[in-house]
């Protein structure tokens, strides 16, 4: 039996099971069979439309549009109905203890207590929140684009670069775009900030170069009186498709690298360049993507041959994993590291200044924002696109904007 028909298999015993819990809690509601009979057809749809999808789509096409919308279907449906499942499986609990109580003590044993309407009102009223925000994640929440801006004070920063400004898009995943008018609001954001410089962080396709092939006139619209500079995430190796030859996937390779140049910016392979202002200069590098479990093309090393150690140095790389595991620690002293990748999993709570959460935390020590460790600086930029779920939820697109000061470190 192969692989795809266990998980299948293991993936139906979990979703009936999910599906029977938050059943009951319809059923405690409603008798009206139509109800029933719509919410038990919805279900089935979802996941059959998923399986088919999955077992339809070949991997030499990558992540299609309709495995996006599938996955975005099947989550819609399933986080609220985890949300139910959490609750009726709480009053089970309650339920349990209560009938064990009644076992062990003296006297006639109860029955167990039937399932009270007011916890099944609770559960389908807490399962509506997830859903109707998962609801906007898809039509609105995957173009709710925000500006985020950063001052960063630098003792040792070149004082022609007091005020440099400095505006880092990443993980464009164009492959997943399908509403050209909301991507160019998202484009004159950018443009609106009028930065000095524009790095893009990687990830322009979700596996093939001729996903951008609809998108190069927009995004060869960027003006940065001193450059624009971009590096690779692991995205671009053309690693998640099953390619016909390993001559077939060199040749993606080459295109995805051959976009960059297309859309005006300067593509950095484990390399650098010095960034000029009045007679005084900054280091940029960037690296290829480093990423612990992806692939690990970075070469930090090689990219910063022929930089001094008191330069100061801003370094692309794609995954934050790098700065964790290698930069943070480096002698050399990179200042300020731009990273992406994570899309903060594309959903969260975030309230600035309060609270914020996110699923990829548990996976990433550095997930959204701005870090700082040993005076050196991180920030994950959360993602112009989005990739797998074809929505946000609290976990919006980001376009970040640092400006460098002069000054005592903020670090």
């Amino acid at each position: 039996m192969s692989r795809f028909f266990v998980a299948l298999i293991i993936a139906s015993l979990l979703f009936c099971l999910v599906e029977f819990y938050a059943f009951q809690a319809l059923r405690t509601i409603t008798k009206n069979r139509y109800i029933k009979l719509v919410w038990i057809l919805v279900a089935v749809a979802i996941y059959l439309n998923l399986f088919y999808t999955l077992y339809s789509t070949p991997r030499s096409a990558g992540q299609t549009l309709r495995f996006q919308m599938a996955t975005g279907l099947l989550l819609t449906l399933l986080i609220p109905k985890l949300f139910i499942v959490l609750v009726m499986f709480g009053e089970d609990v309650v339920r349990g203890v209560y009938k064990l109580i009644s076992y062990v003590s003296p006297g006639k044993t109860q029955a167990i207590p039937s399932r009270r309407l007011f916890v099944s009102k609770l559960a389908l009223g807490l399962a509506a929140i997830p859903l109707a925000s998962f609801i906007y994640g898809i039509i609105q929440g995957r173009y709710n684009y925000k500006v985020l801006k950063y001052q960063l004070s630098f003792e040792d920063l070149p004082d022609a670069f007091d005020g440099f400004t400095i505006t880092q898009i990443s993980d464009i995943h164009s492959g997943s775009f399908t509403n050209k008018e909301k991507i160019q609001y998202g484009i004159d954001l950018i443009k609106e900030q009028q930065s000095d410089l524009l790095l893009f962080t990687g990830d322009i396709v979700n596996n093939k170069a001729d996903e951008m092939d609809n998108w190069i006139d927009v995004f060869n619209d960027f003006e940065a009186p001193y450059g624009k500079f971009s590096t690779l995430g692991n995205h671009d190796y053309g690693d998640y498709v099953q390619w016909n030859s390993d001559e077939d996937k060199a040749k993606n390779f080459q295109a995805v690298k051959d976009i960059h140049p297309k859309i005006g910016f300067d593509l950095l392979l484990n390399e650098n360049r010095y960034i000029e202002k009045d007679g005084q200069r900054i280091a940029l590098i960037g690296v290829e993507n480093w990423g612990k479990g992806f692939n690990q093309a970075g070469d930090l090393q090689k990219a910063s041959e022929g930089l001094n150690k008191d330069d100061f140095k801003i370094l692309m790389s794609h995954d934050p994993s790098h700065w964790e595991y290698k930069v943070k620690h480096d002698d050399f002293n990179y200042h300020l590291t731009l990273s992406g990748h994570t899309h903060g999993l594309q959903m969260g709570i975030e309230i600035p200044g309060f609270f914020r959460w996110s699923p990829s935390q548990y996976v990433y020590k550095q997930w959204a924002g701005l870090y700082t460790e040993f005076g050196r600086f991180i920030n994950v930029n959360r993602g112009f696109g989005y990739h797998a779920f074809p929505g946000r939820v609290g976990i919006w697109p980001e376009i970040t904007v640092i400006e460098l000061k002069k000054g005592t470190s903020t670090a």
